[in-house]
């Protein structure tokens, strides 16, 4: 038979409208006999003559059926295929379309199934005979009817096959959950080139996808859920990573003693226990994050957390755990939430808190139980990680905050104003304000790398160090040179520690500035080891870095000196001195923060401070920020009386009658001048002793009343024990007596031997002018 020759046409009814030439040749009836009778009629006349069969399965002979439209009807249109189609070919078709697992469906050149396969798992699940004649998406129940219609029109119209593109069905009743089909679509063509139409193959791939995602929801959750040493943070990556890839929204509630860096509490955990809401996610509303609870009795959270066991359950409107959590009840009821799962975040018996995933759409599955318990297995290891780094912050924090200067105590010469934006991990930066003799006051900012306890404790050794040391009123150098050799002590102790310590390990690296003003010289005193050069805001308002040559860091091996250098700041001068984290930005004159110090001079140093807090809160600060900003003042020179001395014996008398006179103007009472007479009396013998010309006496009545003495000796002097029988050796044993503190400052040239006494007046006529008269 030629290819593609007309055997039948036949009409909707099943009778016989054409009759070809092949068909008479194979049947033997004629086109008159066969027209107008029935099809069924015909083959089983032909089937029990049986002759044709054996021409039927020949292996030149083979048809193909087609539906056709005459006018609105369809007919079906038998065409012999020629040697194009073997008996064989005719049985494999047949096994493709009745057994095979591929699911197939035929389509006409206006998308319309003319055949599909009987296998299960198709698009669709109604009976093969009231899908044909219909248009492919009205047949199949897709989610997206409309995309797949014009993916199947491209194909149809440019020949260009689309494979294994996954199509998810509508969720119909009945069905537990939403499949999805691996489709393909292929263009049919005739043996002349034209498009016949298309086949649509379809494979159930719901369970492969569904391990798929599973497997890719686990390394998102490794990958993105723990980096922050948080656990409220640590909480919502977790619920930003299962929402929407595993569930439409997720609650996480963790037991506030674990946020609070505690221990977590044994199973089963006690109802009075407290959950806090740390992370939430999903399309509802005024689902407040941070609520604190009780938790609930009698429901799947409270069961869960008492055997640390998962649990799938079905929310009913009538599930009796609904009435004992009135307010999660009623987000489950906004959500439209039916399938729950609720699994414990626990480590080694522990409980840290509960996950409770929901969804309003698919349901979930046990295989989805075990998923659930893996996401939160990593994220109860990253929740104890964050809460174990918790503890230690806040043990650091306190620490370092317990070091810090509660109330700096400083003179009326100098006002103080601190900024301190410590680094989210801690650290060891510190600052200080010492009062010192003479009215001077020593500006103090120090930086300990790392973070953590061991950076706080290393900090509060340095800064104690720093105090002892300022005792000893030594220059801004030498009290460097100190500091380092007490941080080379500590690094030689690190080095000690057992192998297996930690800190055996961490490298101590620490920078510190120190200022010494002086009010009464105005000037100031400054010496830096590791950090940046301070900057002084003059009273014109013209800024500049003050030339402080650098100093290497404390420890550092070398015995590298620390040079110090001596600057005049006029009054009203503003200091400003900070760690290494705001050198690029304030410190330099090309910082972008450095305009914020246009205008300082007239400005109060808490606005100022303000203004670069926020300034720097806006910026990606990554290490600790401090700095300690300071405004100088004058000290009133009727608060200051300074007499040049001969040097001789008529040094001490000329003393005593000078401030006999100046002690009287300044409202000292009697017994305070006469111990002031006294220790002026014995410095200025020294001095006349064992001192070098010149010789100078210096009163400076502040905070507390300063008797000084300076000449050109470098000897320093020794109290020493006289015996009853010595007629010297009594004076410095006197004056350590009677003073609150005395010592020895040394200069260029020279030295200054001094001592401290509390003034004798009050607060209020020590601030105003000297007594009346």
């Amino acid at each position: 038979m030629p290819s593609g020759d007309v055997l039948v046409l036949i009409d909707d009814s099943g009778r016989v409208v054409e009759w070809g030439r092949p068909a008479e040749e194979l049947f033997g009836w004629s086109a008159e006999e066969a027209v107008g009778r029935s099809v069924t009629t015909l083959m089983s006349e032909a089937a029990a003559d049986g002759e044709w069969q054996r021409e039927w399965f020949s292996e030149t002979a083979a048809v193909l059926v087609k539906p056709v439209l005459r006018g609105t009807s369809v007919m079906w249109q038998v065409l012999s295929a020629g040697d194009a189609m073997s008996g064989q070919d005719v049985v494999i078709l047949r096994a493709m379309f009745t057994h095979s697992p591929v699911v197939l469906h035929v389509l006409d050149n206006q998308l319309r199934v003319v055949r599909m396969s009987t296998a299960t798992g198709g698009l669709h699940d109604a009976p093969v005979g009231h899908l044909l004649g219909k248009h492919f998406t009205e047949a199949c129940e897709l989610e997206d009817p409309e995309e797949e219609a014009a993916v199947a029109q491209r194909v149809l119209e440019s020949g260009e096959p689309v494979v294994n593109r996954l199509v998810r069905r509508i969720k119909a009743p009945g069905r537990p959950t939403r499949r999805i089909h691996s489709v393909s679509y292929f263009r049919l063509e005739d043996s002349h080139g034209d498009v016949a139409g298309l086949v649509a193959s379809a494979v159930d791939v719901t369970e492969r996808e569904n391990a798929q995602n599973r497997l890719a929801l686990l390394d998102t959750v490794r990958t993105r859920v723990g980096h922050r040493l948080n656990v409220g943070i640590v909480c919502q990556e977790l619920v930003e990573a299962v929402v929407p890839a595993f569930a439409d929204f997720a609650d996480v509630e963790v037991i506030e003693d674990v946020i609070r860096g505690n221990e977590p509490p044994p199973v089963p955990v006690h109802r009075d226990v407290p959950l806090r809401r740390t992370a939430f996610e999903g399309r509802i509303a005024d689902h407040p994050v941070e609520a604190v609870h009780p938790l609930p009795t009698g429901t799947p959270f409270s069961d869960v957390l008492s055997d640390l066991r998962p649990r799938l359950v079905s929310i009913e409107e009538d599930s009796s755990w609904l009435a004992a959590d009135p307010a999660r009840a009623e987000v489950i009821k906004r959500s439209g939430s039916h399938s729950l799962i609720v699994a414990p975040l626990a480590l080694h018996g522990h409980a840290l808190g509960v996950v409770s995933f929901y969804r309003h759409q698919d349901p979930f599955e046990e295989e989805d139980v075990a998923v659930a318990s893996a996401v939160c297995a990593h994220a109860a290891l990253c929740i104890d990680n964050a809460r174990q780094f918790m503890r230690e912050w806040i043990i650091a924090q306190t620490v370092q905050r317990r070091f810090l200067p509660q109330q700096p105590a400083t003179h009326a010469t100098i006002d103080v104003s601190q900024l301190h934006l410590p680094a989210p991990q801690g650290g060891g930066a510190w600052y200080d304000a010492i009062a010192l003799p003479g009215a001077r006051t020593a500006l103090v900012v120090g930086d300990v790398a790392g973070q953590g306890i061991a950076a706080a404790i290393t900090m509060g050794l340095l800064r104690t160090a720093i105090h002892t040391l300022a005792a000893l009123d030594l220059q801004p150098d030498e009290l460097l040179a100190r500091l380092s050799d007490t941080a080379a002590r500590l690094v030689a102790a690190r080095a000690e520690l057992p192998p297996m310590d930690p800190l055996s390990r961490e490298p101590l690296t620490a920078g510190c500035v120190i200022a010494i003003y002086d009010p009464v010289e105005l000037t100031c005193t400054i010496a830096r080891a590791g950090l940046p050069e301070p900057v002084a805001v003059l009273p014109d308002d013209t800024s500049a870095g003050l030339p402080v040559p650098p100093g290497p860091p404390l420890a550092e091996p070398g015995n590298a000196p620390f040079p110090a250098t001596t600057v005049s700041l006029p009054e009203g001068s503003t200091l400003l001195m900070g760690t290494a984290a705001l050198a690029d930005e304030v410190l330099v004159p090309s910082g972008p923060l450095r305009p914020l110090l246009d205008g300082a001079g007239t400005r109060p140093l808490p606005d100022l401070r303000d203004d670069i807090a926020h300034a720097l809160a806006d910026g990606n600060r990554t290490g600790e920020t401090l700095m300690l900003l300071a405004r100088t003042k004058a000290l009133p020179k009727d608060r200051v009386l300074t007499l040049s001395l001969p040097a001789d014996p008529e040094a001490a008398p000329i003393a005593r009658a000078a401030a006999r006179h100046q002690l009287d103007v300044w409202g000292v009472d009697e017994e305070t001048a006469y111990t002031t007479e006294l220790i002026v009396s014995e410095l200025v013998g020294n001095a006349v002793r064992y001192g070098a010309p010149p010789l100078r006496l210096r009163l400076i009545f502040e905070r507390m009343l300063t008797c000084e003495v300076s000449d050109n000796a470098t000897s320093a002097p020794q109290v020493k024990h006289a015996r009853t029988i010595d007629e010297t050796g009594r004076g410095l044993f006197i004056i350590a007596s009677l003073a609150d503190q005395w010592g020895t400052r040394y200069q260029s040239q020279g030295k200054t031997v001094w001592a401290e006494q509390p003034t004798g007046v009050s607060t209020e006529r020590r601030n105003g002018a000297g007594r009346p008269r």
